[in-house]
């Protein structure tokens, strides 16, 4: 499939991917390999890598070497009229790279949320006009500087996307066209936002994921958070697609899983690489933070969110608690 051109201006898109780590990565080297122009931005060890060698990409039983064009920071882009970016960092990085994105490139230009959490693009539409939201499915994984680990055998991942606040314009059009012709599924929604607040719903047990060993403690756990997160986005009168809608378009899209070792949430991941930060203020601390607004207690999420920050600043590793001591705390038994 040949990539789509915007009506509106006539041109293809140039994507720039502002963090190649699991999401990101796999998604800028399959843009790539589907013909895209795509401008990686990396940092640290990892850029040191993708310049030196390539991202090394496994999708499924595959592997492959794919090298992108990657700069060090988004003041050495190269930016055009037709420039979208795909902000792929975690929430927690969202801020500072928003600055610096405002600081470079042009106030038209469409930011692209491909991000867990529904934080980022009400950030986003602070510095630019044009925002838009992905919904990300994808069983990825980013634990060494210059590999990216794609763990389906059946699409890479699950991409729809669609305007924010709400609605579709062509960007969305021509982002989700490129997207499924570099394997994704993807489809553009006028109720993205809703989507995504599905799926913060199902993130919320990322934290427990992260922190806890695995058990019945922990699987009571993460039904109390997402309990408490129903709880609060029906106080809050927000949009969110039925659990029924979400399991329909996932079905059996993502499956089977491979390299099973090496996949976990991006919670789990920032805790096994030992990163000293993690995403768990954006996902857990938005149900505490509008649950706080509406005056619905979140007491799980509470202490999800604290356990998992300290586990974090004290680079304490994952899977380093026992469930059932924090059930203690909140009065629970498995």
């Amino acid at each position: 499939m040949e990539p789509l051109s915007t009506e509106s201006t006539g041109r293809q898109h140039r994507y720039v991917v502002v963090g190649v780590g699991a999401v990101g990565g796999g998604v800028a080297a399959l843009l790539h390999k589907a013909g895209l122009d795509v401008t990686a931005v990396a940092r640290g060890e990892h850029l040191a890598r993708l310049r030196a060698e390539g991202l090394r990409l496994s999708v499924g039983h595959d592997e492959r070497l794919v090298r992108l064009r990657t700069v060090g920071s988004v003041g050495e882009v190269d930016w055009h009229d037709e420039t979208v970016v795909l902000l792929a960092v975690k929430s927690q990085q969202t801020a500072a790279v928003l600055a610096d994105l405002a600081a470079h490139a042009p106030p038209e230009t469409p930011v692209v949320c491909l991000q867990n959490g529904v934080s980022n693009e009400r950030a986003a539409l602070r510095h630019f006009a044009h925002v838009h939201a992905v919904t990300v499915m994808m069983p990825a994984s980013h634990l060494e500087p210059g590999r990216v680990v794609v763990h389906s055998l059946g699409a890479p991942g699950l991409l729809d996307v669609g305007s924010y606040p709400a609605g579709v314009d062509v960007v969305d059009e021509a982002l989700s066209a490129d997207l499924r012709a570099a394997g994704f599924e993807s489809l553009p929604r006028p109720d993205a936002m809703a989507w995504k607040h599905r799926k913060l719903l199902m993130n919320l047990g990322n934290g427990v994921d992260a922190a806890c060993q695995d058990g019945a403690a922990a699987e009571r756990l993460v039904a109390l958070v997402r309990e408490e997160g129903e709880r609060v986005l029906r106080a809050a009168g927000v949009a969110v697609v039925s659990r029924e809608d979400d399991l329909a378009r996932r079905g059996e899209l993502l499956r089977p899983l491979v390299r099973r070792d090496e996949a976990g949430s991006s919670t789990w991941q920032s805790l096994a690489r030992r990163t000293g930060d993690v995403e768990i203020d954006h996902l857990n601390g938005e149900v505490v933070l509008l649950g706080r607004l509406h005056g619905v207690p979140t007491p799980a999420n509470e202490l999800v969110q604290r356990a998992v920050n300290r586990l974090a600043r004290d680079a304490g590793g994952a899977r380093a608690l026992d469930a059932a001591d924090l059930l203690t705390v909140l009065g629970e038994q498995v």
